[in-house]
């Protein structure tokens, strides 16, 4: 991975916040021309500091206001990539990692409602070697940002 300067943190951060803004608007806040910032976010991309563009959508204007955390133990053990293979179409998982400790890997859910979380739930332990799960259903968000 290349090494950032502090212009093209600059422009990172502008993306992050402005994911819309032209190569213009970038550059008249990182004081370069639009060509310049447009080579700059071309070669992030090319180096794969930049993995893709996204469009982020409110979960409450869907309905899925119900978010669980929910820790997975599997049977044994079972490859990263057989993981993602049996939730990657499972829509309610929004992101889901291996992760240290007792529990083989931890999902994050979202869903209509309780209801809904348990059907997703179902399928979750029903598409992979899964011994067991514990869920961790979120009350409130108090805290939540983009990472930079």
């Amino acid at each position: 991975m290349e090494r950032l300067d502090e212009t093209d943190e600059l422009i990172l951060a502008e993306l992050a916040q402005h994911a819309r803004a032209t190569f213009a608007e970038i550059g008249e806040r990182v004081n370069l021309s639009a060509p310049a910032v447009k080579r700059r976010v071309d070669r992030l991309i090319d180096s794969g500091v930049i993995r893709g563009f996204t469009t982020v959508i409110d979960r409450n204007a869907l309905g899925w206001n119900t978010e669980a955390y929910v820790q997975v133990f599997c049977h044994g053990t079972i490859a990263p990539d057989q993981l993602r293979a049996a939730w990657k179409d499972i829509p309610e998982v929004v992101s889901a990692a291996t992760v240290t400790g007792t529990a083989d890997a931890i999902l994050h859910v979202l869903a209509r409602d309780m209801r809904h979380l348990e059907e997703a739930l179902e399928r979750i332990r029903s598409s992979g070697d899964i011994e067991r799960s514990e869920s961790i259903v979120v009350l409130s968000n108090i805290i939540e940002r983009s990472p930079r």
